[in-house]
């Protein structure tokens, strides 16, 4: 088995990203600088196709879903090497979330293009919290719950302390639905209620609630607009 040092240099990852850019690099050979060494069997190329066959992930996104456990499960991939492959995984979330000192959330589809890519492909349900100033611009995100929680077991008073805080007086909550379908549960209908009563009595101001799904989004106050429209219209004829 030839190393890396004994290919040619238009096909070390290095070197082909310094000759060609990174655009031209496959998600093994971008892995591979991630991870800097093979082993004695694997170049570091080699042992990235590994893990991404034995992760079997299908589209390079799969790869943030994967644990640093289960990493260090594959030969060759050590602590140092999961965490440093974890860590990129991280980065690469954060750089998806077009987030500045003057993002303004004007209505449900600026939560979702601030969200979506973060939240789409994940396997878990999280819970976010977005908390704006007065002109709507975006000021903090918490994670409210990650891994199993489902939304009708988010802490409400962890919603209202992390508000206030801050200083806010206004926020968004955001989850997504693994399975991919946007579509509020009763259950989301129910407890989004339950903190807007709350968030009243304490002066807060709850703008929305948003779901995310596979590239689809839904606005629970917008569906309770037009239920309260269908309901005044069908009034209007009794």
């Amino acid at each position: 088995m030839l190393s890396i040092k004994q290919l040619p240099n238009s096909e070390r990852p290095y070197e082909k990203l310094e000759m060609y850019g990174e655009s031209t690099l496959s998600n093994a050979e971008l892995l591979a600088i991630i991870i800097k060494t093979g082993t004695r069997e694997q170049t570091a190329v080699g042992l990235a196709q590994n893990i991404l066959a034995s992760c079997k992930v299908k589209d390079i996104r799969d790869l943030q879903q994967v644990s640093v456990q289960e990493l260090q499960q594959i030969k060759g991939i050590g602590k140092v090497k999961a965490i440093q492959i974890k860590a990129v995984c991280e980065l690469a979330k954060r750089m998806a979330r077009p987030l500045n000192s003057h993002t303004v959330i004007k209505g449900p589809k600026d939560v979702a293009k601030l969200l979506m890519e973060e939240l789409r492909y994940e396997k878990r349900e999280i819970v976010k919290l977005i908390l704006i100033d007065t002109k709507n611009v975006v000021k903090k995100i918490v994670d409210i719950g990650i891994g199993n929680t489902n939304f009708a077991n988010v802490n409400k008073t962890q919603i209202f302390e992390e508000t206030i805080k801050i200083g806010m007086k206004r926020f968004i909550l955001v989850h997504n639905h693994p399975s991919g379908d946007a579509t509020p549960s009763q259950e989301d209908l129910k407890i989004t209620k339950e903190i807007e009563q709350g968030a009243q009595l304490l002066d807060l101001q709850m703008m929305d609630h948003i779901v995310i799904g596979d590239g689809k989004f839904q606005s629970i106050y917008a569906i309770k607009m037009q239920q309260e429209k269908k309901s005044n219209e069908n009034k209007a004829f009794n």
